[in-house]
């Protein structure tokens, strides 16, 4: 019994390192640093998308990174979530660092991810996205941040995958294909700050569409109103190289 438990373990749960194949851990020091939020920074594709919010990134989409990101989301390696979580955490922290829109005010951060089509959902047996929105809001809390996760969009008609799609095909595919859904802005009320989230930025299409969304429903109306994003991993030459502001 205990053998065949194991086996069946053995296909949910990784063995090794989802990241690099180290053995007998589910993540190596060496991967968890990849996405310790170390490398985190402002991220801007090129071309911008029009109405696309400030964007921060907790590391770059490549090595380790990657196959972590692969298998929480296509493989269902879900202990995979709470380091992943962190990462998406140490992004949204930066975000608020300083300034107008830190924080520092009145009223919790909101983090609102990106929604997965139904039939993704249900092929994957989860949303990635919102699980991984879900750890951070609990890494933010333990931080004192208060935050909490609103899953106030969805689609409002089908749209073709996304892979292999261009950056105007990707904006062509998803223009007006998200929507707040009803209850949305009670969801979101007291928010000092609103953090659109994904697990991934390409061509930051689909942030820009959530954007769009959330503004045209009105959340982001109030006085003092903020509205970002943060994602675990973006591409290496989307990183802009400016001064970096100092972490909270």
């Amino acid at each position: 019994m205990r053998g065949w438990w194991q086996e069946l373990a053995g296909l949910v749960l990784p063995v090794d390192c989802a990241g690099c194949g180290a053995v007998r851990v589910l993540v190596c020091a060496g991967c968890r640093d990849a996405l310790s939020g170390a490398g985190e920074g402002p991220v801007r594709p090129s071309p911008r998308p029009a109405g696309l919010p400030v964007v921060r990134a907790a590391a770059v989409y490549e090595g380790a990174v990657r196959s972590l990101l692969l298998a929480h989301k296509e493989r269902g390696a879900l202990p995979l979530t709470g380091v992943l979580g962190a990462a998406l955490a140490a992004a949204v922290l930066a975000g608020g660092s300083g300034g107008a829109g830190g924080f520092g005010g009145a009223g919790d951060v909101v983090l609102v991810p990106v929604p997965s089509a139904r039939r993704q959902v249900r092929a994957r047996g989860h949303d990635p996205a919102r699980r991984i929105a879900l750890a951070a809001a609990g890494r933010l809390r333990r931080a004192g941040v208060p935050a909490r996760v609103a899953p106030v969009l969805g689609l409002r008609r089908a749209v073709a995958d996304q892979a292999g799609l261009g950056a105007r095909q990707r904006r062509e595919n998803l223009t007006g294909a998200l929507a707040v859904r009803r209850g949305g802005r009670r969801l979101t009320a007291g928010a000092a700050k609103i953090v659109l989230v994904d697990d991934l930025i390409t061509t930051g299409a689909t942030l820009a569409e959530a954007a769009r969304a959330v503004r045209a429903a009105g959340l982001v109306a109030g006085p003092g109103a903020v509205l970002g994003a943060a994602v675990v991993a973006a591409s290496a030459d989307s990183f802009r190289r400016i001064e970096r502001l100092p972490r909270v």
